[in-house]
């Protein structure tokens, strides 16, 4: 069965669980062993919807908050087919140790993606690692390298490759034309969501292994912002809104117009609103990514009204013959002049997947899409294919916003040499491309220089 016809069976005839066992035909004669480092938010929604797509058995979590994980691994065993419950662990390292595992998922916090997605590649298993990939780029650089070094299967947590209505735009507007020539695009985010509080640091909770939580970063004091899910107010554990939106919106346009790396990146913002809070990622942030003649320009702020309520995260695309509107929710086709508009909304899919109406914190409006990248994801696992987004796709988005952070924290044009992987005669932006790490842990990067 080729690639194609692996996806067409994902899609039709996974609809329902009873259709499980045609998948698992494909898939060999023994379910995928999977575990989860990292069993938060996004973690249980990514690995919720791989057992709703293939009958995997997950045989192993890992979390160094014990309430967390304990919580998951009830969650596993009332969905999983076989109702075991998982193997947990509070070191990734220990979990891998057993070699017994065929794909990963990953979902830690983002200070965390790099260590145990390569010691997951060198163990064996491929992967599925939530964006930004990295929280430096050369540890970015050492993510890609293991895993073409492994031949490893990585599929990186950028979604909008997998939305269907926006697969839907793609072909239906992009590429039959009906932009005509592109001339400019808007990505932007004006969620309020950074956030406001300024509480006392106090002791961790008793369940979170807090030195380990923090790992290679820099030990902050304990904060209630933090954990859970608070944690990307501090840039010493991801890169701002800019590595959370951003990502998504430039990663989807580039997948849509086919855009490799940014010759040339800039930027400007800062804190320029709220200034009391404890967090100190900017509130304010604009970023342009140069593509040969083709600007995308980011845009957030956190507070204020978004100019298109309708669109409050999403991307405008200008073309010469009409507009682009698209977001997780849906997208909109504007002509200009004669012609008909076009509008299609997200489906969530409730009737095939009734456990979504009910799932604690699930984001309903992208679980199909979730289901979409594992499906594709499981695809290449077999064929040892590029998923859609493939870890070298992962990478350059990352890099990418990573580079505007940089762009925005030095006050400089960064010029890019993708070919080298750095900066171009620019030894100040070079030296910020790997970040110290807290011993006793040690920058993945060290292996290589």
């Amino acid at each position: 069965m080729n690639r194609r016809d692996f996806l067409q069976l994902g899609a039709a005839s996974l609809a329902t669980s009873a259709l499980q066992p045609a998948f698992a035909e494909v898939l060999g004669s023994k379910p995928k062993r999977v575990g989860l480092i990292g069993c938060g938010w996004y973690g249980k929604i990514d690995l919720l919807r791989l057992i709703q797509v293939a009958p995997v058995e997950v045989v192993s979590l890992c979390d160094v908050d014990r309430q967390m994980l304990e919580d998951a691994a009830t969650i596993v065993s009332t969905r999983q087919v076989s109702k075991k419950k998982p193997r947990t662990y509070r070191d990734y390292r220990e979990m891998l140790k057993q070699r017994d595992l065929d794909l990963v998922l990953i979902a830690t916090p983002d200070h965390w993606h790099a260590l145990p997605m390569i010691a997951a590649v060198e163990a064996g298993a491929d992967i599925y690692v939530q964006k930004p990939i990295s929280l430096d780029v050369a540890e970015g650089q050492a993510m890609l390298a293991a895993a073409r070094k492994h031949g490893r299967v990585v599929q990186v947590g950028t979604q909008r490759r997998s939305t269907p209505h926006l697969i839907q735009a793609r072909d239906r507007i992009i590429r039959e034309g009906k932009l005509g020539k592109i001339g400019h695009v808007d990505i932007y985010c004006y969620y309020h969501m950074r956030t406001r509080d300024n509480p006392p640091d106090i002791a961790p909770p008793e369940s979170l292994d807090y030195e380990f939580w923090t790992g290679p970063a820099p030990l902050r004091p304990y904060n209630r912002i933090v954990h859970p899910r608070g944690w990307r107010a501090f840039k010493e554990y991801g890169n701002g809104i800019v590595g959370d939106m951003c990502i998504h919106m430039l990663d989807m346009v580039r997948w849509m117009l086919d855009l490799g790396w940014p010759t040339r990146i800039r930027s400007n913002g800062g804190i320029l609103v709220d200034t009391n809070s404890k967090a100190n990622i900017p509130d304010t942030q604009t970023a342009t990514f140069e593509f040969g003649s083709l600007n995308v320009v980011w845009q957030h702020r956190t507070y204020g009204h978004a100019p298109d309520p309708k669109y409050p995260w999403g991307a405008t695309i200008y073309g010469e013959k009409g507009t682009l509107k698209a977001s997780v929710n849906g997208y909109d086709f504007i002509p200009m002049g004669k012609g008909d508009p076009i509008h299609e909304e997200v489906k969530y899919e409730f009737d095939q997947y009734p456990e979504d109406k009910t799932e604690k914190d699930i984001e309903g409006h992208v679980a199909p899409a979730v289901r979409g990248h594992m499906r594709d994801l499981l695809a290449n696992t077999i064929t040892r294919g590029r998923p859609v987004a493939d870890i070298e796709q992962g990478f350059i988005s990352t890099t990418s916003c990573i580079l505007a952070n940089t762009a925005l924290e030095t006050g400089k044009m960064i010029t890019w040499d993708p070919v080298k992987g750095e900066a171009v005669n620019d030894p100040q932006i070079n030296r910020l491309l790997q970040r110290p790490y807290r011993a006793p842990w040690k920058h993945p990067a060290a292996k290589t220089t």
